[in-house]
């Protein structure tokens, strides 16, 4: 088979690259050419990096040493954007792990996933343009890892992987992008509301297309999935806090009743 065609090395290309116009640019031609079934699957071997490929900037720090972020300045709205749009170029990494690292999956997986950095390289780029209009880019301000060691603490298992990365992570994003939405309407914000409602659609969807994998993964193996994500999320992330979440937006990503009467803290 010609490499070319085969789906695991060009995912492996669009983790590694470094530039960020480069690894756009990747994304969005790999997905195209996964949707006119370009590409196919190749081996099933275990596969996995270590470092995904990132610009030079922003530097990385401990959470203690972020920029103070909030709507009271210019710079602080910006570091506030700069923020999100980290979490964003994160994700991108993340969706092209969850193609490249985990194999022997159905097609339906890898084409879930591709879906999914595609548009979060989408949802980089318009929250990247507006940081633009405010005098400033993406590597401006300082940003920590969070995201990527969770994918390495995850990365022995792919039931493990859709438990903690979509439905824990990037569901608590589901949870208080409606408050900043709210606090940039307020201000009469309304470009970057607009990008916000964008990005919350889309990320309703990316979870629910974690908790469909996690729940297909637990069948296979037969394991009670509710029972399963209380012990996963007690094992691997020991000082989670419970409440403030959006039962709506989670019940709509996949989410069961028993499972938001937990996360809120009743269960």
């Amino acid at each position: 088979m010609l490499e070319e065609h085969d789906l695991y090395p060009q995912a492996r290309a669009c983790l590694l690259a470094r530039d960020v116009e480069a690894k756009l640019a990747l994304t969005q031609t790999t997905a195209e050419r996964w949707r006119r079934g370009e590409f196919v699957l190749g081996e099933s071997g275990v596969a996995g990096i270590e470092e995904p490929g990132r610009p030079a900037l922003p530097q990385l720090v401990e959470r203690a040493a972020l920029p103070k972020r909030g709507m009271h300045t210019k710079e602080a709205r910006a570091a506030l954007i700069h923020a999100l749009c980290h979490i964003e170029f994160n994700a991108i990494n993340l969706g092209w792990d969850a193609v490249y690292r985990f194999r022997g999956l159905p097609s339906a997986y890898y084409a879930d996933w591709i879906q999914v950095a595609d548009e979060e390289a989408y949802h980089f780029s318009l929250l990247r343009d507006y940081l633009k209009t405010l005098g400033y880019d993406y590597g401006d301000f300082t940003a920590h890892d969070g995201l990527w060691e969770m994918a390495l603490d995850t990365a022995h298992d792919p039931l493990v992987r859709m438990a903690l990365v979509p439905r824990v992570l990037e569901a608590r994003g589901l949870d208080v992008t409606p408050g900043i939405t709210a606090r940039f309407r307020e201000g009469g914000y309304q470009e970057v509301v607009d990008i916000l409602e964008i990005i919350q659609r889309d990320e309703v969807g990316h979870v629910e297309i974690g908790s469909r994998w996690f729940q297909y993964l637990c069948q296979q193996r037969g394991l009670n999935s509710e029972a399963t994500f209380r012990e996963l999320l007690e094992k691997y992330m020991k000082g989670y806090k419970k409440g403030g979440i959006d039962r709506d937006a989670r019940r709509r990503a996949g989410f069961s009743e028993s499972e938001l009467d937990y996360l809120n803290g009743a269960g």
